[in-house]
């Protein structure tokens, strides 16, 4: 008999065991799908454009070509620029330059005339001091500072200390002031003179100036002035008398002992020596100020 034809029995497949970290789906999830879709998508996008575009490197080529036309355009604008502007340049140059000389030339011209005059002036006052002072206008003219002088005499020579002229290529106008105790100043000069005088020099001059009854020794920022002129160290003071009796007697003196301390103390240089004969100009302008005697009777009572 014929029956039916028998199925194959069905076997069954055994479940598959859970996975271990089932239960950490978001971190695993996290784990496998580490790039965002949208970054994903957006790097698809770029790609598929680069492909169609340039290469990068014809790109990064035409850049460069591009930065080196602009740099090239500007160098080009501003020599053009520098090429226009040098003769303007060069004329304002020009015209300063020739005031400058033409100042200067004014300036030479009126230190001519003011050296003319200066020398006029100093003729008739010497003029002037033969007709009242009478046999003794030599001496006169001496003592005033009027006539140029030469005779025996000492030569003092005062200088800065060596730290004070240390820097700035040995100008000690471009390193210190004087506070600077190594520095001499007017006050120091003026004691010096002064103790020449006392000692029984007849004429003095300092650095080629001539020193009168008038003059003035002062301080004006770093120099030390005499008569309104600017001396620079060292100072070589020149005083005519009786040579080896006068420095002597400086040398003795209250004051030439306050040199010889600032010596010993603040590094102040200073020497002295005897001279047979020293030559000092004249003063270059003296101006005669001078009390003229009462001539009236003054009446001894009054009406």
């Amino acid at each position: 008999m014929c029956g039916m034809p028998q199925q194959p029995p069905v076997r069954s497949t055994p479940a598959r065991p859970p996975r271990p970290d089932a239960s950490m789906s978001l971190l695993t999830n996290v784990m496998d799908h580490s790039l965002d879709d949208g970054y994903a998508e957006a790097a698809a996008r770029k790609k598929a454009a680069g492909a169609g575009g340039m290469p990068k490197t014809v790109r990064a080529k035409l850049g460069l070509a591009a930065g080196l036309v602009l740099a090239a355009l500007v160098v080009t604008v501003g020599a053009a620029q520098a090429r226009v502007a040098a003769p303007t340049v060069a004329k304002e140059r020009q015209e300063l330059v020739d005031r400058i000389d033409r100042e200067t030339a004014a300036a030479d011209k009126l230190e001519g005339s003011v050296d003319k005059l200066r020398d006029d002036v100093s003729a008739r006052q010497r003029t002037a001091l033969k007709k009242s002072g009478g046999d003794k206008s030599e001496l006169v003219g001496i003592l005033s500072g009027a006539v140029a002088v030469h005779g025996p005499g000492v030569k003092l020579v005062v200088n800065d200390a060596k730290e004070a002229t240390s820097g700035g290529n040995g100008n000690p106008r471009e390193t210190s002031d004087f506070s600077d105790t190594g520095r001499v100043r007017d006050r120091d000069m003026q004691r010096v003179v002064n103790g020449l005088w006392e000692s029984g020099a007849e004429a003095v001059s300092i650095n080629g100036q001539r020193l009168t009854a008038l003059s003035a020794i002062r301080a004006a920022g770093d120099a030390i002035l005499v008569d309104n002129k600017p001396l620079v160290p060292p100072y070589t003071v020149l005083a005519v008398g009786n040579g080896k009796q006068l420095s002597t007697r400086f040398q003795d003196s209250a004051d030439g002992l306050y040199l010889h301390a600032l010596q010993e103390n603040y590094g102040i240089r200073n020497s002295i020596s005897v001279e047979s004969d020293l030559r000092l100009p004249a003063a270059p302008s003296v101006i005669v100020r001078t009390a003229q005697p009462n001539t009236e009777k003054s009446g001894k009572g009054t009406s």
